[in-house]
């Protein structure tokens, strides 16, 4: 099945053109049965592939469709990479984005039918440069995915464009996206004059013999890259903000797809990136401290949307804390896990957005878990699994994530225990505020308080499966020895320095998983105790809580340093430099021709008399001329 890999990004390609252009004329149903159904047909050949992939013998093969650039020495051909880690990333990408575009069929029924297919093809062109991101064996077809899922994130984050603050959050997605993709596209020059090709196989090859100084370079460029597309600190601040496109796009964009495209880069480079221990410290210690600022933020947000906003962006800092750690197994068991839980919670957001017609205050929810309860039940597994709770998928993943910081750091491993724990709180709170106690909202919205059709419904049901199921391919030693399935299935891409490959006993592993348990149990608890029927308010307006509700401050601390100055230095070239010194001078020369042809026409007054005596005088001057010049 492989040589018919290239169908996998064609089809939603092919959606997009027919739903892009067609959007005028075509019916829902038409639209719908197009943007499922490519995606449904990606996925099943996903499952074929993935299929050979996993039997025994299988070869990683380079597939090549053309040259895309063949100038001089310079040879880099349009070719995709089938591996196990290609292979997993498209059941995850197709898997979950299908059921998105199932979702979206019944949560954007409201929508016009021109911007209803505009919307189902701005979906099938992301999750097409997404495939087109995993699938490409070359770092060029790797940066036009990159790109491409740039782009799709701005049209729709920006996809309610009316509106002013939808439009300058999706342009504050595109323009710190562009700032981390300047690191990638300097590292990919780098390792065109290092290596003399961009080809994972011949780069990887020649790794082992490069210097250290030059892969330090190299991988620490292309780690700016996966900080801007995976925000982390310092270009996190557009995630949240990114809650302005519909749920299901936040769902698409944080559970998946695009945020995990960094962690990918990272983990297809595995081998430049442990060659080159100081980019591996920088990268754990940017991705926990990331995981910890986050997730104090979203200790005290009340948007359901920025709470799951500011928990992808914590969970991102773990995955990074797994791959500075040499864990790149853990890292892509956690990219894998995450997007079956964080979709849930998406979706089951806007399920109960939904409900409250368009409610995203949590304090004025409340008590939905009665009228809600395939939401409510589907809801809480979600946040069974992201607080890490046994045997939920969540557990396993995150798990072998601090056991491998554990390895390198006992300070990363505590780092890690402190946002496991807040995780855990911060996720309760969410829920207990949202589906416990009595009703906050308006006697209007109580009354219209309904479960979400099947639609909606269906895909909640799936991912709920998966987030108690998913994480059981990769269960410990500790519980079943030579059972971590899915390390034994990327052992031929993954050149971990091992997340496994700690020496502690099972006896202290067990009391460390304990441990953490309860701290999380405790966590759970006291939210609780906070935040269920007993729910009086809280303060979030003055000292540390609203420290926390006002993020830190950090997008204030760019206003201030970075956009206000830009945008005076711009007032100032605009006014000065364009306008009096570069419009100065163009308009100069105009106005000084037009003098001056004011002037000589002062010559032609159309007397003959005069014409004469100005050529005799000519005359003479050049006589004159003529004798002292020779002289």
């Amino acid at each position: 099945m492989s040589k018919f890999v290239f169908l996998i990004p064609l089809l939603p390609f092919v959606g997009f053109l027919i739903n892009g252009l067609g959007r005028n004329f075509l019916s829902r149903m038409l639209v719908n049965i197009i943007g499922c159904g490519v995606l449904i047909a990606s996925f099943v050949i996903s499952i074929l592939v993935f299929r050979e992939v996993s039997a025994p013998g299988f070869t990683a093969s380079a597939i090549d469709y053309f040259n895309f650039i063949k100038a001089g020495g310079l040879d880099i051909k349009a070719s995709f990479l089938v591996d196990q880690l290609s292979a997993l990333f498209l059941l995850v990408i197709t898997g979950i984005g299908s059921l998105i575009h199932v979702y979206s069929t019944a949560y954007m029924k409201e929508e016009t039918a021109p911007h209803y297919a505009r919307y189902f093809a701005y979906l099938n062109l992301f999750v097409f440069s997404m495939l087109l991101l995993v699938l490409g064996s070359n770092f060029v077809v790797m940066f036009i995915g990159w790109e491409g899922v740039g782009l799709c994130s701005y049209l729709l984050i920006g996809y309610w464009f009316g509106n002013a603050s939808y439009n300058n959050a999706a342009k504050k997605a595109f323009v710190m996206n562009r700032i981390g993709d300047l690191g990638f596209l300097l590292a990919i020059f780098w390792m065109l004059s290092q290596f003399g090709s961009i080809a994972y196989a011949d780069v990887f090859t020649k790794a082992s013999t490069a210097p250290v100084a030059v892969l330090t370079g190299i991988t620490i460029l292309l780690f700016v890259g996966a900080m801007g597309k995976s925000a982390q600190i310092p270009l996190y601040t557009w995630l949240p903000d990114a809650m302005a496109g519909p749920t299901p796009v936040s769902a698409l964009i944080h559970a998946a797809t695009m945020v995990t495209a960094g962690i990918y880069m990272i983990a297809r480079s595995n081998v430049m990136f442990s060659l080159a221990p100081i980019s591996q410290h920088l990268i754990a210690i940017i991705g926990i401290s990331t995981a910890l600022l986050a997730a104090t933020i979203a200790l005290k947000q009340n948007d359901i949307k920025k709470v799951l906003a500011y928990s992808t962006v914590s969970q991102l800092g773990l995955m990074f804390l797994a791959l500075g750690v040499g864990a790149y197994t853990a890292g892509v068991f956690h990219v894998m896990t995450h997007a079956f839980f964080k979709a849930l919670l998406f979706l089951g957001a806007g399920s109960v957005i939904h409900a409250m017609h368009h409610e995203q205050d949590i304090k004025k929810m409340g008590g939905l878990g009665k009228k809600l309860p395939i939401t409510h039940i589907t809801f809480l597994i979600g946040c069974l699994a992201i607080a890490g709770i046994p045997p939920f998928a969540g557990f396993f993943s995150k798990d072998e994530i601090l056991i491998a910081a554990l390895g390198k750091s006992p300070i990363l491993y505590a780092l890690g225990i402190m946002t496991s724990v807040m995780t855990a709180f911060y996720m309760f709170r969410l829920y207990f505020l949202t589906f416990s106690g009595t009703f906050r909202g308006s006697e209007e919205q109580a009354h219209h308080v309904h479960e979400s059709p099947l639609a909606m419904t269906f895909p909640l049901m799936v991912l709920a499966l998966l987030s108690v199921v998913g994480g059981w391919v990769g269960i410990p030693a500790l519980f079943v020895k030579d059972a971590h399935l899915l390390a034994a299935y990327l052992s031929p891409v993954l050149t971990s320095q091992t997340a496994e490959g700690h020496h502690l006993s099972h006896s202290t592993e067990w009391t460390l998983m304990g441990i953490l348990l309860a701290f999380i149990l405790l966590a759970i608890l006291f939210s609780k105790k906070l935040f269920g029927k007993q729910f009086k308010g809280e303060n979030t307006t003055e000292g540390v809580p609203g420290f926390l509700a006002n993020k830190w401050y950090v997008d204030e601390i760019y206003d201030a340093i970075i956009v206000r100055p830009i945008n005076g230095l711009a007032a100032f070239f605009s006014k000065i430099i364009e306008n009096k010194i570069i419009d100065g001078l163009v308009n100069g020369v105009g106005k000084g021709v037009q003098f001056s042809a004011r002037q000589m026409r002062l010559l032609q007054s159309g007397q003959v008399g005069s014409y004469i005596l100005i050529m005799m005088v000519s005359i003479i001057l050049f006589f004159i001329f003529q004798l002292f010049w020779k002289l």
